[in-house]
């Protein structure tokens, strides 16, 4: 079975077109109007070993409607891609460490969403990226993908580095949660 997803997502703020494929080797093409974005989405398919393919373009400049929309898409083509969840391991956790920063990711693919960030970001800004996006980001993804997700900063004070080992702690605990190691769902009830 191919765990592969194409959606589009086109709204008066943004034009969205995503290809996934959680079993590939973690190539990407990542488009979006925010370099600093794009090099987090870079991070998070080749960490987690999914290939990405990403168009999103701003239809009215704004880059909180721009990542939250983003976050839609991957979120429901992660979802969708997963099926039935029949074998993965779904629960995954890591502390990694980026020079300074030190962050604690803790994951459950449980159709249960909820999110948890835990962090003390100074700076408004890193780049053209505002840092109160980070939070929106992971919110808007973990809701439509169906994840329990926690994210806390131990150490840190480089936003920047923050930031992109956030992306590089929940893409590890994602490659690690999907992996299909037997042919059960994970959980008692018999359905995720």
């Amino acid at each position: 079975m191919q765990r592969v997803c194409e959606k589009t997502r086109t709204t008066k703020e943004t034009d969205i077109t995503l290809k996934i494929n959680l079993d590939g080797s973690g190539q990407y093409k990542i488009n979006t109007p925010s370099n600093f974005f794009n090099h987090m989405l870079e991070q998070l398919s080749a960490h987690s070993g999914i290939d990405i393919e990403l168009d999103a373009k701003s239809l009215d400049s704004n880059h909180h409607h721009l990542i939250e929309d983003c976050a839609i898409v991957l979120g429901s083509a992660i979802n969708e891609a997963l099926g039935q969840k029949q074998g993965i391991k779904r629960y995954s956790s890591i502390i990694l460490p980026m020079d300074e920063a030190l962050i604690l990711c803790a994951l459950d693919i449980s159709q249960r969403p909820f999110f948890n960030l835990d962090m003390n970001i100074k700076e408004e800004k890193t780049e053209d990226f505002e840092t109160v996006l980070l939070h929106h980001f992971f919110n808007s993804l973990s809701y439509n993908a169906g994840l329990c997700l926690h994210i806390k900063m131990l150490e840190g004070y480089d936003c920047h580095h923050i930031i992109e080992a956030s992306f590089k702690a929940f893409a590890k605990c994602l490659k690690e949660a999907i992996v299909v190691s037997g042919d059960k769902i994970p959980s008692t009830k018999g359905i995720l």
